[in-house]
């Protein structure tokens, strides 16, 4: 019917061949794009009557590559209608080859991250006990990339396996494999080395998203686990860039690997003659109306002497990392307003003793004891 109507118009017929295959194309490309957007949004409708948000995830991602999917199928079954000759044809096909791969590794990516999408959705880490959130968090975190990383390796792979010329190369070189897969082997074995220490990090899990830890004497929180390092959050809000393989072969801290509450201690130095009963009163109702204590556990006791002070230490617990330092430094300036307040007398003094010369003036006795103590202490 087309070329009935480009014939009337009394265009020559090569191009009236070129004209009918291009009108053949934009009929085929409209259409398509309006079949994907019927479809899409006939799903979405549909989605909407559901409870759960994860089908939206899913439409969300992989909408943009279903799209141009369509339109490769448009174009590929609308190109017989256009007069390419053998040159033409082939370098269509070998188009074809290489862009089809890339669209299928477009959509398997998408809906990687729709899956990690919806997993993490799923696992609250603000929570107080977030234990098993954080550790489906990391793991998916890892895998995601893994899965990620994987496709698109695969992807290239077919993509330049489509070029007659790359795939004799890549046989050449597999049939060759010896000395350069060594030489290869040995250049790469810095990132092999951290890409493997990222799955033993996903399942043996000596850290986890928004784990507490010191590292290289920094405390911080984990932000983010890549596939070859790891990002610490500082307390300040700087940020750590350590190498995975450091946490598989190295000791560090990690506080929060088996709970997320832990134990707080404060240190309080108080003269030796003090009455500690009076402390230990006041440190129970300082503790106890603390709202970032969490009820669990607290003590206190007088845990070394020294010739001139008592260190007293407090227990205290809480729910997580941060609410434990905050409670510790509440703890401890509470403690220390209510000596200077109440117990001026509990402040560790330094005892100087000596032969008093009456004749001598007091300042002149205190600096004779002063350096007789020093020569004392050489």
């Amino acid at each position: 019917m087309i070329e009935d109507i480009v014939r009337s118009l009394g265009i020559p017929a090569v191009f009236g061949q070129l004209l009918t295959g291009m009108i053949v194309i934009g009929i085929a490309v409209a259409v398509a794009l309006g079949v994907h957007a019927m479809a899409l949004t006939a799903l979405r409708r549909l989605t909407s009557r559901t409870a759960s948000k994860s089908d939206d995830v899913v439409l969300s991602r992989i909408a943009s590559p279903t799209r141009w999917i369509a339109l490769a199928i448009a174009l590929s079954f609308s190109q017989r209608s256009l007069p390419l000759g053998s040159w033409a044809a082939g370098l269509w096909q070998q188009a074809a080859g290489f862009i089809l791969p890339g669209l299928i590794g477009w959509l398997a990516i998408a809906i990687i991250h729709a899956m990690s999408d919806i997993t993490i959705a799923r696992s609250d880490i603000s929570v107080a006990d977030n234990l098993q959130a954080r550790r489906r968090r990391t793991r998916v975190t890892i895998l995601t990339r893994i899965a990620i990383f994987l496709a698109v390796f695969l992807t290239i792979c077919m993509m330049l396996l489509s070029i007659p010329g790359i795939r004799s190369v890549g046989v050449t070189l597999m049939a060759s494999a010896g000395l350069a897969g060594l030489a290869v082997g040995a250049a790469a074995q810095p990132a092999l080395k951290n890409l493997i220490a990222g799955v033993q990090l996903a399942f043996t899990e000596p850290i986890r998203i928004d784990d507490v830890v010191i590292v290289e004497g920094e405390w911080g929180r984990i932000e983010d686990i890549r596939l070859t390092f790891v990002v610490i959050r500082i307390w300040d809000d700087r940020r750590l860039v350590v190498p995975v393989s450091k946490f598989l072969e190295e000791s560090f801290q990690n506080w929060t690997r088996a709970s997320s509450q832990l134990l707080g201690s404060v240190f309080v130095f108080v003269d030796p003659a003090t009455d500690v009963s009076r402390i230990r009163a006041a440190a129970k109702d300082i503790v106890e109306t603390n709202d970032k204590w969490d009820r669990r556990f607290w003590n206190m006791q007088v845990t070394d002497t020294k010739p001139d002070s008592l260190e007293v230490r407090v227990l205290v617990t809480a729910a997580d990392a941060s609410k434990a330092f905050d409670l510790r430094c509440d703890v401890r300036e509470a403690l220390m307003a209510f000596i200077a307040r109440e117990m001026p007398e509990a402040i560790v003094r330094r005892r100087l003793s000596g032969r008093v010369d009456s004749d001598l003036p007091a300042l002149e006795q205190t600096d004779q004891i002063l350096h007789g103590k020093r020569e004392q202490e050489c």
